[in-house]
This record gives C-alpha cells, sequence and structure tokens, in this order.
C-alpha cells in the first residue's frame, strides 16, 4: 500500500504556498532570506589582501630559469630590471602593485634575456656570464 501525503496540522503551512491569494503574496515574505544570520564581527571586519605571488628559481649549466606566479597583472604593466646578480620584478594596475627584488646565485647576461608570459605565469630565462 503506498502512503499519500495529505496535509495535516503539520505540513499545512507548506500546502498552503500554492494557494495564496494576492492580498497574502503582497505582505509574504520571501522564504529565501533569513533576517537573523550576520557575519560574526571578527569576520566583518577582517581585511583580505592579496596572496604573495610564488617565484621558484631554477639553474642548469648555462641558464638560469624564473617561474613567478603573477596572476592579474597585463604583460604591458609588467617591468623586469637585471643587472649582474640581481633582478627586479615590478608591475602596477588601478589597484595594486607588485615589487620583487631577488639576488640570483650567478652573474647572468643582461642582453641575453627571454621572457614568457601565459595566464598569469611569468617564466624568465637568463644567460649566466662565463666566469674566467
Amino acid at each position: 500500500m503506498s502512503a499519500k501525503w495529505r496535509p495535516t496540522s503539520k505540513n499545512r503551512k507548506w500546502a498552503k504556498i500554492d494557494n495564496l491569494s494576492r492580498e497574502s503574496k503582497k505582505t509574504a515574505k520571501p522564504l529565501l532570506s533569513h533576517s537573523s544570520f550576520r557575519p560574526s564581527k571578527s569576520y566583518a571586519k577582517k581585511k583580505f589582501e592579496n596572496p604573495t605571488p610564488l617565484i621558484d628559481i631554477f639553474q642548469d649549466n648555462k641558464n638560469i630559469t624564473i617561474v613567478a606566479d603573477i596572476a592579474g597583472f597585463n604583460k604591458e604593466t609588467l617591468k623586469i630590471n637585471v643587472r649582474d646578480q640581481k633582478i627586479t620584478l615590478s608591475a602596477k594596475t588601478k589597484d595594486r602593485r607588485y615589487y620583487k627584488s631577488l639576488n640570483l646565485p650567478k652573474v647572468v647576461i643582461p642582453n641575453q634575456t627571454h621572457t614568457k608570459y601565459k595566464n598569469g605565469v611569468l617564466e624568465i630565462k637568463l644567460k649566466k656570464a662565463e666566469t674566467q
């Protein structure tokens, strides 16, 4: 025997939702809003900061490769300065600024720099200077 749903005193409110008159629909509160929900005070006061980009430095016999996760910046806003054993990355938009200076493990040739920027990941390849 299958049980059928019948309006009882327990579920009468749910049964009447579909059959509300026009006057009561105007005064009825929406079902999805919950007026007693409020975020905690500590959460409301908390200011969220953008995470700092991750940077990795790899080296092989001839090259030094730097991989930086710089999401949210355009290729045109990135500036890269290389001198001897130091590299500086900087980027600027309306809302954010980023600046990072790194010491490289070896002296590099600044003129022989290859960069790729795709999907927020910046890859910089620098050629090591030969020491004598």
